[in-house]
């Protein structure tokens, strides 16, 4: 493989960042995954809060800021100095993308929005990601995860009747928003370049957007129908079988077979073919009109195996199944190595330690983790604010003194 495929396909691509915390800055990971260069400004003296947060530590240090800050230069600028305002403009200029994920307006009232911005550059691409969105009634509130998905309904539907609305062990708005923003950017990426349309443009993704955009069908089946989709717990209504169920050794195991051939082969499996041609079960609307009688079977069934057991019989079956894995599960599954979804990256704190892959794999351009989030705030301010924007060493020495840099 070439020098330029071993960069990926995002080379010679430069986004600076504008984040802090998860949304704007995971966005930007997924940029220097596949080799754009990624340039994170962070607020001296401390930086990122996201470098302080994470529920556990090694060697006293957070261990989400290595795998969230990799393959990042980090650099130190006060932008609610005018000095610090400037030399953001100057850089930005130097640049093709732009991400921020402050509270909309923001940027404007540094004097660092898209349209100050845009004038110096205008093949600029300029993300925004941010709780409700640029405009709309709501534009102006604070928003995190946590509200973006209970207003963009994932919460609502999520869980059981009758309970509280559960929140998923991950900031799931957060990450999807980033995932929009990167979308976003690579389409007018390839508008600018490809297309020849030659200027930039404004991304404008959000939480509640995000959230929104996971909800399927269920704003059509309100609109003409009046139902509501509501709570079902681990089971979709009238999608059957397609369930959790606990094995003999005490682990939830998903079997779905939700097509008439996988029922059949399940059917099989348990000792009873003769379900798959019963007229209660032989289609999936009549399984839908009874699943509860065949939940309770493929319950009874299911508890006369372990996990290991039931895994290795419906893999062999070719019927849908997988554990419900822990990180033990996911870390222990050679798959998760094999597909290299977990890598090991060397750390100067904290040594040897596993972080997430890169997703998706391409075939001649992969993305690649060629370091770790830096821990010295400011660690590329000279190669950046000299190398780059153009400043001297004593003019770089005054504005640290001042606390701009």
């Amino acid at each position: 493989m070439s020098e330029r495929e071993e960069r990926g396909p995002l080379e010679g691509v430069r986004m600076i960042e504008f984040g802090q915390l998860l949304a704007g800055p995971y966005c930007a990971s997924l940029m220097g995954d596949f080799g754009a260069e990624v340039i994170k400004v962070e607020a001296p003296p401390k930086g990122d809060p996201m470098r302080e947060w994470g529920r556990e530590r090694v060697n006293d240090r957070t261990l989400w800021w290595p795998a969230l800050a990799r393959n990042k230069k980090v650099v130190t600028l006060n932008l609610r100095d005018p000095e610090g305002q400037e030399l953001a403009l100057q850089l930005m200029e130097k640049a093709d993308v732009a991400l921020e994920n402050f509270s909309p307006g923001t940027m404007e009232k540094w004097n660092i929005g898209p349209e100050q911005a845009m004038a110096r550059n205008e093949r600029l691409i300029y993300a925004r990601v941010s709780g409700y969105g640029q405009t709309g009634r709501y534009r102006d509130r604070v928003g995190f995860a946590a509200a973006g998905e209970a207003m963009g309904g994932l919460r609502y539907f999520n869980g059981y009747p009758d309970q509280a609305p559960p929140r998923a062990g991950i900031s799931l708005g957060d990450t999807l928003a980033a995932k929009q923003a990167f979308e976003g950017i690579l389409m007018a990426l390839y508008w600018r370049d490809a297309r020849g349309g030659g200027k930039g443009q404004v991304i404008d993704a959000a939480i509640v957007d995000a959230c929104f955009a996971m909800t399927e069908s269920t704003i059509i089946e309100y609109g003409l129908t009046g139902v509501i989709r509501e709570p079902s717990g681990s089971y979709l209504p009238k999608i059957a079988p397609s369930n959790v169920h606990r094995s003999k050794d005490g682990k939830w195991v998903v079997i779905a077979a939700n097509h008439d051939s996988l029922w059949k082969r399940l059917s099989a499996l348990m000792g009873k073919p003769e379900l798959a041609e019963d007229e209660r079960y032989a289609t999936h609307r009549a399984r839908g009109e009874h699943e509860h009688e065949l939940y309770a079977m493929i319950d009874e069934w299911a508890a006369q195996f372990t996990a290991a057991e039931l895994d290795d019989m419906l893999a062999e079956a070719q019927v849908v199944s997988a554990g419900v894995y822990s990180a033990k599960d996911m870390y222990d599954d050679p798959h998760f190595r094999e597909r290299e979804l977990i890598v090991d990256i060397e750390d100067p704190e904290i040594g040897t330690m596993p972080v997430p892959g890169i997703t998706p794999k391409l075939s001649r351009t992969p993305g690649h983790v060629q370091w770790g989030g830096k821990w010295e705030v400011g660690a590329d301010n000279e190669e950046v604010w000299c190398g780059l924007v153009g400043l001297t060493q004593g003019e770089l020495g005054r504005l640290q003194e001042a606390g701009i840099v």
